[in-house]
């Protein structure tokens, strides 16, 4: 069965900080980009962040740049979200998503579009709140 999991979701104080991890089983991470992405309740899919295949390039949306880092472990079949100084606005649920193809080897997709994306995780919860 071909999935990606998300873990690492909880609840933190603003200004904390968690590591999500987006796993795959069932086939391997080499030659797909990674998207994360997150939906409040009542609010549009935000892309937040995604990495190139090969891992040699990252994009992040303006509202996490330079709190949240990407990053790509293809030995352990696993990409991570590293978010710091979480504030409220944070709060949504956390997805992960795979995109196929060697177009996306140095260049990662649009983080304003999801057509591209093959798979998705079932999401994590992330809750900023003191």
């Amino acid at each position: 069965q071909l999935q990606l999991v998300e873990s690492g979701g909880g609840l933190v104080q603003p200004g904390g900080s968690l590591r999500l991890s987006c796993a795959a089983s069932g086939f391997s991470l080499d030659h797909y980009a990674i998207g994360w992405f997150r939906q409040a309740p009542g609010k549009e899919r935000e892309g937040i962040s995604c990495i190139s295949a090969f891992g040699g390039k990252t994009n992040y949306a303006y509202s996490v740049k330079g709190r949240f880092i990407i990053t790509k472990d293809n030995a352990k079949n696993t990409v991570y979200l590293q978010m710091n100084s979480l504030k409220p606005d944070d709060t949504s649920v956390y997805y992960c998503a795979a995109a196929y193809g060697s177009s996306w080897y140095h260049q990662p997709p649009s983080l304003t579009s999801t057509y591209e994306y093959d798979y998705w995780g079932q999401g994590t919860q992330v809750t900023v709140s003191s």
